[in-house]
């Protein structure tokens, strides 16, 4: 008897069984290409997330070095007006420094004469 053959060359009987083998890898490479197709997605949200946060952290750094840069400048104006304030009449510094002491020694005893 000769064999059938089918238009792709396989005998006829035979064709099931190389069919079901190529069905079964081609079922295996479909599950696997949609497990990566999955994770790469996934990665990719990932990533897009990241990218997201990075550009928001980076404009919070630059708002707080423009804060700091502010507040650097006006340390920088105090401890001129202090260096100023300490230049000045040390006579006029002492005398506040020494009305200041009598102010709270009255005041500390006061406050033991009422007990």
């Amino acid at each position: 008897l000769p064999a059938v053959f089918t238009g792709d060359g396989a005998a006829a009987g035979s064709y099931g069984y190389a069919n079901s083998g190529y069905s079964v890898y081609e079922e295996e490479n479909d599950r696997l290409t949609e497990s990566l197709r999955t994770k790469v997605s996934a990665i990719k949200s990932l990533s897009i997330e990241i990218g997201t946060e990075v550009k928001n952290q980076n404009k919070m750094l630059s708002e707080m070095e423009n804060d700091f840069d502010s507040t650097g400048g006006l340390l920088g104006a105090t401890m001129g007006r202090l260096r100023t304030l300490s230049r000045g009449s040390q006579t006029k510094l002492l005398c506040y420094m020494m009305l200041f002491s009598l102010f709270v020694f009255f005041v500390i005893y006061w406050i033991i004469k009422l007990r």
